[in-house]
């Protein structure tokens, strides 16, 4: 028997099913495309549950990152330390708080007064010398790059009325080159003479190490350009500056270990966090920060100091906290 009202339940029916097909389709798609906002915007962090077979592929040698709870503690006597040096069985450290590097056992911690004068410095270098060793340590506080040797006489500036100089690096026996962050630059520091600019229009650079054919460079203000280089040639010419690593936040200290990965410390939010590449895989194309291999996912907020030992042992600390950490690196 004919209805009238047949035709307008079975419209009704078909409104229906395609609401609830719309809203299913719509539920199956929403974590798939949040997933991979997330991706876009930062690295996955690490916990001690995704330690899998994928994690070990990208992480390379290490099977996970070394998290809070592997690195072991070491109280150095330094209540406001902030960069770090690693030489001979011992950490040297600039105490901004009272003006003094200190000299700290890198097994016990004990900690001895070393030379007072050098108010600040995020970066230091230790060099080996016939006599016993020289410590490079750029002063913001003071717009001085000062030396202090084995003896531990006052300290000698040889350069002063810098901006806010950063990181150091020998360029070759005559030279340095350091970073700038005021200035937004890389300087040449020949011996006897005056610095000269030859990078700018930087974004406040802070580390800097060279290899035998390239200069790495940091830019803490800018996650684009975290890692930036350029090449040296034979005649000490450099070449234009190339993307190094890109998707870093807060970039700062940078080391070359001993095993020719560069490490550096970056910040994830606020947490410290310290990666490391091979760098022949990113001079071609770059890299960015889902190619770089976390080593510590750490608790300590950014940005953090850093020194390797030549048995890598990487050291670490918060800057202007006295607490300093450690954890083997394996071959």
């Amino acid at each position: 028997m004919y209805s009238p009202q047949a035709p307008t339940i079975r419209f009704l029916a078909l409104i229906v099913l395609f609401v609830l097909a719309t809203v299913i389709h719509g539920q199956a798609a929403t974590p798939v495309a949040q997933q991979a906002e997330v991706e876009i915007r930062a690295p996955a962090a690490p916990t001690e549950a995704n330690s899998t077979a994928a994690d070990e592929a990208r992480f390379g040698a290490l099977e996970r990152p070394f998290l809070q709870a592997d690195l072991e503690l070491m109280v150095g006597n330094v209540q406001r330390p902030n960069g770090i040096v690693w030489f001979d069985n011992a950490l040297y450290t600039v105490c901004n708080g009272d003006w003094t590097i200190y000299k700290i056992d890198d097994r016990s911690g004990d900690t001895v007064t070393f030379v007072f004068g050098v108010r600040n410095g995020n970066n230091i270098i230790a060099e080996a010398t016939e006599a016993g060793f020289d410590l490079w340590a750029p002063d913001p506080d003071s717009g001085n790059l000062w030396k202090v040797d084995q003896r531990r006489g006052a300290p000698i500036s040889v350069a002063s009325d810098l901006e806010a100089p950063w990181g150091i690096a020998r360029l070759n026996a005559g030279s340095f080159l350091f970073t700038d962050t005021r200035a937004n630059s890389i300087f040449e520091l020949p011996s006897g003479a005056e610095p000269r600019a030859v990078v700018s229009e930087l974004r406040a650079p802070t580390g800097i190490v060279r290899d035998a054919n390239h200069v790495y460079f940091a830019n803490g203000g800018s996650a684009r350009r975290g890692i930036e280089y350029f090449a040296v040639d034979a005649d000490e010419g450099f070449s234009p500056v190339k993307p190094l690593v890109s998707g870093l936040q807060n970039t700062s200290n940078i080391a070359i270990g001993a095993d020719g990965y560069l490490y550096f410390s970056y910040a994830l939010g606020t947490r410290g966090v310290i990666g490391r590449i091979e760098p022949s895989q990113c001079l071609d194309n770059g890299c960015d920060n889902q190619d770089v291999e976390v080593v510590v996912f750490s608790d300590i907020p950014a940005p953090l100091a850093i020194a390797l030992s030549d048995d890598m042992r990487l050291f670490l600390h918060s800057r202007f906290k006295p607490e300093f950490y450690w954890v083997q690196i394996p071959a």
